[in-house]
């Protein structure tokens, strides 16, 4: 039966059949497979496929965007199934996608195994200007404020997050991590990141390492 659920998440994801995603991601829960689990062998490689496919033109912009919006629509279930900590005492972290920008499903999975990690995760979407972070970052008393972006032309918001931070004095108060498809570790170097996550399982080393040295 758990393997009949991964490949029907996989298919639902491939199709970009949101009801039948969201129906899958059900399922799973209450058949008892770990949140987690559901969505690394089911949902994940559904989604990989479909970007594998889109970037040699086999599949084209509208049926990617159904995909991407049949994942978060399992993402969104199996989040709210994911308890907030599990008596675990991680940190807080505020992320989102950045101003511009409205691809969020690598920074979906991010906030998943976070949660699942025993971080307390705001979630403040995607296209987030950088104001936005920062106060969200205050009023929630962050630790972390993670950026994505997933397109070269908005990698510059995160530039301009850091600089908002060093302006307002609170590049102290906030760690700071930055991901995303065009992004890499010498960017994040250069704009003055505190850390680069490659993949969400980075992510989540990465951010308890922030925290220690915090």
């Amino acid at each position: 039966m758990t393997d009949e659920i991964y490949a029907g998440a996989r298919e639902a994801v491939l199709k970009g059949d949101i009801d039948a995603a969201a129906d899958v991601a059900r399922r799973g829960l209450d058949e008892g497979i770990d949140p987690i689990e559901l969505i690394n062998n089911g949902f994940i490689p559904g989604i990989n496929e479909v970007g594998d496919l889109f970037g040699t033109g086999q599949l084209f912009l509208p049926e990617l965007i159904k995909a991407a919006k049949a994942m978060q629509a399992a993402t969104d279930i199996i989040n709210a199934a994911i308890p907030e900590g599990e008596g675990q005492e991680g940190g807080r972290v505020v992320i989102g996608t950045v101003e511009g920008d409205v691809h969020d499903i690598g920074k979906t999975i991010v906030v998943s195994l976070l949660k699942a990690n025993g971080f307390e995760v705001l979630d403040l979407g995607r296209d987030v200007k950088t104001e936005r972070f920062i106060e969200e970052a205050q009023r929630f008393n962050a630790d972390i404020i993670g950026s994505s972006a997933l397109l070269t032309t908005t990698m510059g918001a995160q530039k301009k997050l850091e600089e908002a931070l060093r302006q307002a004095g609170l590049k102290e108060r906030f760690k700071t991590m930055v991901g995303g498809a065009p992004v890499t570790r010498r960017w994040a170097r250069r704009i003055g990141a505190d850390a680069f996550a490659e993949n969400a399982s980075e992510a989540v080393r990465l951010a308890r390492e922030l925290i220690v040295s915090a």
